[in-house]
């Protein structure tokens, strides 16, 4: 048989068969969209939806800015792709140096590929390379990608691994500080009393020796494994440990970064510099494009040819991420989204006294989870995921889009786009606590 060009059906957008999609893809909804706007989505038939989804943490400056679109639209009718290997480009140079000025020293260099998978799997090349150490440590409950070298590094759930052993190997895992769930009993980040340390350090004595680990990954507020905001203490004595050991500490923001939690990388919350920053998502307001910040001498021991890829930096994304950058800066996007979380946290932790289900609410900036639990349970700490399924439908029935995560399913994660304003957060704060009320009373 010889393939030939499909003829397109004239067929309306309503009309069109989904069946042709792979059912791979696990749906939250089978909403028809016609366009967006800000934090908004808006079907064909002219329905509005609050999406505090983002297309999971994508579109930081809302759905279709102005500025992005344009600066889109002028380089697509210049140059759609101009290869890395092959040519310079416009739009690719600026997007490195502004990148290189974001980074949390001097000195530093950027990589650019195309997703935040490849961009992890970048930077664990890089760190292999640079130190000359095999191993790589991870934390249980995090979420690095589903290529297969950052399926090995992701624990958030047994869905994104568990049917594609064997995986790619000197990959070890480390207990992660999660106050709520602390072994122990639930206990104040402020007062952790979580022995990761120690649990840490019985992985260097029994399962891999320090002198080859090439670096730790940590993103530092855990995404898909439950919205967990870290001990104050955690990240800075992970930076003195692997500074000990000659390790590098490599932190994952593919989806704290660009702003997300208030500050442009959620690590600044700790004030502790990795040596190497992952980066995606929020950064080219939905077109693809990842990449890693690394300082130029550790890129350079890369040899030329050692990595690459066809798309990777590619020009009409990078306009975008460009696009995205001023927007962030013009209209104070960070700030916006500390304050706009500090407006969510106030208002879910006052929803929260009055449901029973929901056991606990953190976050950081616009990136919070809402953890809930079977009070009618023994252990009150039970993860409900059926709950966190009613509360969800129950959202998105009165036209708000929400997500969510956690190893159990038992998290509700809202994570609005950075130009949220007061008066959306007001609404979806109300659409929960209504939601929650009538998933509770069944």
């Amino acid at each position: 048989m010889t393939a030939t060009p499909a003829t397109v059906p004239d067929t309306p957008f309503d009309a069109l068969d989904t069946s042709v999609i792979a059912p791979v893809w696990a749906r939250y909804t089978n909403l028809r969209i016609d366009r967006g706007e800000g934090s908004w989505l808006v079907t064909t038939s002219g329905e509005r939806y609050l999406d505090y989804s983002s297309g999971i943490g994508v579109t930081n400056t809302g759905h279709a800015h102005p500025h992005v679109a344009a600066a889109v639209a002028a380089q697509a009718t210049k140059l759609l792709h101009g290869q890395q290997n092959i040519v310079y480009h416009e739009a690719g140079l600026r997007l490195h140096a502004r990148l290189a000025a974001l980074a949390p020293a001097a000195g530093w260099g950027a990589f650019l590929s195309n997703s935040g998978a490849e961009a992890v799997e970048a930077a664990v090349k890089l760190a292999r390379v640079a130190t000359g150490r095999p191993a790589i440590i991870t934390f249980r409950g995090g979420f690095h990608g589903r290529t297969g070298q950052t399926m090995a590094l992701s624990t958030s759930r047994v869905t994104i691994r568990g049917d594609f052993e064997p995986l790619a190997g000197s990959v070890y895992h480390a207990d992660y500080p999660f106050c709520y769930r602390a072994s122990g009993g639930s206990h104040p980040i402020d007062a952790c009393t979580c022995d990761w340390e120690t649990r840490l350090e019985t992985l260097f004595a029994q399962v891999v020796d320090p002198r080859k680990v090439a670096a730790v990954f940590i993103e530092p507020v855990m995404g898909e494994g439950g919205y967990i905001v870290p001990p104050p203490g955690f990240l800075p004595r992970l930076r003195e440990i692997t500074d000990r050991h000659g390790i590098l500490l490599v932190a994952d923001e593919v989806q704290s970064g660009f702003g997300r939690t208030g500050r442009f990388w959620a690590i600044e919350h700790w004030d502790v510099v990795p040596d190497v920053i992952v980066m995606a998502k929020g950064i080219a307001s939905g077109l693809p494009l990842s990449g890693i910040l690394a300082p130029r001498e550790m890129l350079a021991a890369w040899a030329p040819g050692a990595h690459g890829g066809t798309y990777g930096g590619n020009v009409v994304s990078c306009a975008a991420a460009n696009a995205t950058l001023d927007v962030i800066e013009r209209e104070d996007l960070v700030a916006n989204a500390a304050k706009r979380g500090r407006q969510l946290l106030e208002g879910l932790r006052a929803v929260a006294a009055k449901h029973p289900s929901v056991g606990d609410v953190r976050g950081l900036g616009c990136m919070i989870g809402l953890e809930f639990v079977d009070p009618t349970a023994t252990e009150s700490r039970t993860p409900d995921a059926g709950m966190v399924k009613r509360v969800v439908a129950g959202a998105l029935d009165r036209k708000l889009i929400l997500l969510t995560c956690g190893s159990f399913g038992q998290v509700v994660r809202l994570i609005p786009p950075l130009v949220t304003t007061a008066a959306e957060v007001d609404q979806a704060v109300a659409v929960i606590d209504a939601s929650i009320a009538a998933a509770e009373r069944g």
